[in-house]
């Protein structure tokens, strides 16, 4: 069988078409395009025939005699009707056959200028071969998409957008196909990206010309079937999918790579340049050609190739039009483009470590095209570019999400916070004083049970005498309550600022509010604590010995009483005159009940002390159980999401944690 030819099969179609002169043979001077729809419309009318009289094979293409120079369409048999094929597989025509040319679904109308290929048609179905992501990626996206449900609720969502586009773009990507690799070429005006797009292809596919610019939409080229949804995705139209012609060397190496060929991302045009920025989100890899004028452009390396760093084991940088310059001059330009990317903080994959590619090369000679495609189909096979493209998509949200969720020092609760909160509030409520009156409390009690009558008889009259004598304990002062709340409030902002110190801004605006709701009410439950709590229950315990004490008083004061009736019954004659034993007897009493009342207030010093510090610590504890469940569970609950998402954070981030 013949081997087709590109040039008569431009020429002839330019000829049939009406595209200008020229002839199958070769004599005339064609227009160098070829009219897609000359093809498809013969092909419409032999379906036509084929379904009208049954007839199929080559013997259908009647009204193709004038193309005497395609004998490699002997495979032709597979056509379905006007639109396409009946497979994405190749005729039995072999390398030459149909889908050599760009086979699958051919429109039925022309399609353009562009030439050298048939259109992959909007037709051609689509079976979702993606796969599930695996290895330390597949652990990351869990671990990002865990990130983006817990902070949700505590960060803005601008934050969040970057990584849940990167999550978007995997899961879309995932149901695509994973045997295909989506190379983009991108660059500036004039730097010979449809040149080299075409000495890839190996067919001029891209027009290429004087006029800028000069591609206006991004057009693709595919070397295998099923990247229909890879092309759906970028949103290509059929129009613009294109097959490069067979029997090139490196189709095989190829298999699976999908380039696209991008509009100049310095274009005057805005629509352009945002195709560009879409496309370059979409994509697996870029090559971005550069030229030895315009390779150190501030608009190429500020918006494009530093912001992308990250993308280094992605990224194809090419030197084009090296045939322009002298001597050594082009490894000069080449080590100062080097230059430039490191300074951008773009990896080189130079001695076997990972990073960008960079080579020199002339699209329009040829020079250097081969070690592209080489290296290319390398990259395409490795079958990994959209997993890295991924990988550094999860680098760069990590790297913009730094700040919400990396903390300066070891924020938290401490014990010596919640010892100092818990002091405060017991303070506030009044845990001290609260102990301290029942310490005096006790005494008093004491006091009266084990004083002597004569002085408890004064104490009482001193009390009626004295005007406000009586003081109730419902008394409180406004300004000792104001303080108390002022107190209060004064703890739970200490306490809330100790706890976000050196938190990222949000998470610590979430712990300072846990703090504030928590507060709300909290002055009044400890006042009713300290009424429930801090107010003594029925009379104090007494100790074993009070009733010893309170007999020994009572024989004091029956000694008095004792000795001033037998001093009395002397002076009225009632009894035997003797004045030294009644005296002494009542000065027993006298100075008996007053060291009885002494020794018993020594011994209740301690007890006293006890029950004092009981009602303290009952009132301390009942505060600090009141802080703790409504400002520090709260703020310990936001503490602990931050801990969770740091630990998420860490897997996305990549970062291995050291073995302590």
């Amino acid at each position: 069988m013949t081997e087709v030819n590109a040039a008569d099969v431009t020429e002839g179609a330019d000829a049939e078409g009406g595209r200008g002169p020229g002839r199958p043979d070769g004599t005339g001077k064609g227009a160098g395009r070829w009219d897609d729809g000359l093809i498809a419309r013969r092909a419409g009318e032999r379906g036509a025939r084929r379904r009208a009289g049954g007839r199929s094979g080559p013997e259908g293409l009647d009204g193709l005699d004038g193309l005497d120079g395609l004998d490699g369409l002997d495979g032709l048999g597979g056509f379905d009707g006007p639109g396409g094929v009946t497979d994405g597989s190749r005729g039995p025509g072999g390398p030459g056959g149909f889908d050599a040319l760009g086979g699958t679904g051919l429109p039925g109308g022309p399609d353009g200028p562009h030439g050298g290929s048939g259109a992959l048609g909007a037709g051609e179905t689509h079976t979702p071969i993606g796969g599930p992501y695996g290895g330390a990626l597949r652990v990351r996206l869990d671990a990002l998409g865990e990130l983006v449900g817990l902070s949700r609720t505590r960060l803005e969502g601008s934050i969040l957008a970057e990584a849940g586009r990167v999550l978007d773009e995997a899961s879309a990507r995932q149901r695509l196909s994973s045997r295909h690799t989506v190379v983009a070429i991108a660059g500036a005006t004039g730097s010979g990206k449809s040149t080299l797009f075409n000495a890839l292809a190996e067919v001029p596919i891209s027009e290429t010309g004087l006029r800028r610019p000069t591609t206006s939409a991004p057009i693709a080229c595919t070397w295998s079937d099923g990247a229909a949804g890879l092309l759906d995705r970028l949103a290509i139209p059929g129009r613009l999918r294109r097959r490069p012609l067979a029997g090139g060397d490196g189709d095989e190496e190829l298999h699976g790579l999908v380039l696209v060929d991008l509009p100049d991302h310095d274009s005057a045009v805005t629509r352009h340049r945002d195709q560009v920025d879409r496309v370059l989100g979409l994509v697996d890899a870029v090559i971005w050609v550069v030229d030895p004028e315009k390779y150190a452009d501030a608009a190429l390396h500020e918006r494009y190739l530093r912001p992308l760093a990250g993308h280094a084991e992605v990224t194809f940088v090419v030197l084009n039009q090296v045939d322009r310059l002298p001597g050594d001059a082009s490894h000069q330009v080449l080590d100062d483009l080097r230059r430039l990317l490191d300074e951008d903080g773009m990896a080189l994959g130079e001695h076997g470590e990972p990073g960008a590619t960079v080579l020199a090369l002339s699209a329009l000679t040829g020079q250097g095209v081969g070690e592209l495609r080489e290296l290319l189909g390398r990259f395409v096979q490795e079958r990994n570019a959209a997993a890295r493209r991924l990988s550094a998509d999860v680098d760069a949200a990590s790297v913009r999400m730094r700040s919400a969720y990396v903390a300066d020092g070891h924020p938290g609760l401490g014990e010596r916070s919640r010892e100092q909160f818990a002091d405060r509030l017991a303070w506030a409520v009044g845990a001290v004083a609260a102990g301290e009156a029942a310490e005096r409390e006790w005494r008093r009690n004491a006091g009266r049970a084990c004083g002597t009558p004569w002085l408890r008889l004064y104490r009482w009259y001193e009390r009626k005498r004295t005007p406000g004598g009586e003081v109730t304990s419902s008394e409180v002062l406004v300004e000792e309550e104001l303080t108390a709340r002022q107190r209060v409030e004064q703890a739970v902002r200490t306490v809330s600022e100790e706890a976000s110190a050196g938190l990222p801004a949000p998470w610590a605006h979430a712990v300072r509010e846990a703090a504030v709701r928590g507060a709300e009410g909290l002055p009044e439950a400890l006042d009713e604590l300290a009424v429930t709590v801090g107010a003594p229950t029925g009379r104090p315990p007494r100790p074993a010995w009070w009733p010893a004490a309170v007999l020994a008083q009572a024989s004091m004061t029956l000694l008095q009483i004792f000795g001033a009736l037998w001093l009395m019954g002397q002076i009225v004659g009632l009894l035997k005159p003797g004045l030294l034993p009644p005296v002494l007897v009542m000065l027993a009493g006298i100075v008996g009940g007053p060291f009885v009342e002494w020794a018993c207030g020594a011994a209740a010093r301690g007890p006293a002390r006890r029950y004092g510090q009981d009602a303290e610590r009952r009132l301390r504890e009942a505060a600090a159980g009141c802080g703790r469940a409504r400002v520090l569970d709260p703020v310990s609950a936001e503490l602990m999401r931050y801990r969770e998402v740091r630990e998420q954070y860490v897997t996305v981030s990549g970062v291995v944690p050291l073995a302590r």
